[in-house]
């Protein structure tokens, strides 16, 4: 029997948008337990840049691989490029994407508004469909989606964003009862506001950033690595049993 219920040794991971943010914290803390991880991002150049970084504290570790979310073919290619490269895909983390629209609904473009659910819905649908039949041979697989407490609260500023939200908690339910069988486990993460490029908004000015930090039991903000941890448990032995499920990490914002 293992010792480590955390070792990743010899998995292979996909993590969306690990350029920067939530998703390299997740990349990095994977590859430290042992995992082959895929970076991917919009950009080519970045995606080149975080897998040397990486590769130069765990060599061998990672490719780049560059893909837009909303393309299914740039994902169809992800997926074969990491398979290519590493094998079969044990652990893809969705964590990739996108707020086109800040403000009313009732202003929200149809563009704008299929833009979030394509990004932020459709895109973890079609990653876990490609997948699944490689997870499903093994009878293993752990698939994880970096969703937001935003999708169980309301706003009068990021409704499109709060929706897709809230359906990937469905997605992952779904998910989780057509998996299950197959011993591959389905979960989210809910973040709360965390220190990114993407929540600049939320924590750059100063009165803001007190704002949340007054909201939150911890007070403070959380970190890229505070969610990085909860990916690492949802992808290893430690949370075999756990699938369906969403992992609240808000610093207690939510519990209030």
């Amino acid at each position: 029997m293992q010792n480590n219920l955390f070792d990743l040794t010899g998995k292979v991971a996909i993590v969306t948008g690990s350029t920067r943010g939530v998703g390299k914290a997740i990349a990095y803390r994977l590859a430290e337990h042992g995992a082959r991880v895929t970076i991917t991002s919009r950009k080519a150049d970045a995606c080149e840049a975080g897998a040397k970084e990486l590769n130069a504290v765990f060599a061998g570790s990672a490719i780049a691989a560059p893909a837009n979310i909303s393309s299914k073919e740039d994902l169809t290619r992800l997926v074969a490029q990491t398979k290519e490269a590493f094998g079969d895909i044990d652990i893809l983390v969705c964590n990739a994407a996108s707020n086109p629209f800040y403000g009313s609904l009732s202003k929200i473009s149809d563009d704008q508004f299929r833009k979030a659910l394509e990004n932020n819905i459709l895109s973890n649908h079609w990653l876990a469909q490609m997948v699944a039949p490689a997870m499903i041979a093994k009878n293993d697989g752990a698939i994880i989606i970096v969703s937001s407490i935003s999708g169980m609260r309301s706003s009068v500023t990021t409704g499109a964003y709060d929706i897709s939200k809230a359906a990937d908690f469905q997605l992952a339910r779904n998910l989780a009862a057509e998996l299950g069988p197959h011993n591959i486990r389905v979960n989210c993460i809910a973040p709360g506001v965390i220190k990114t490029d993407f929540a600049r908004a939320l924590w750059e000015d100063p009165e803001t950033l007190k704002f949340f930090q007054e909201k939150s039991l911890l007070g403070r903000i959380g970190e890229p690595d505070d969610i990085a941890g909860a990916a690492v448990f949802l992808a290893s032995r430690a949370a075999k049993f756990m699938t369906g499920q969403t992992i609240i990490a808000d610093g207690g914002v939510t519990a209030r």
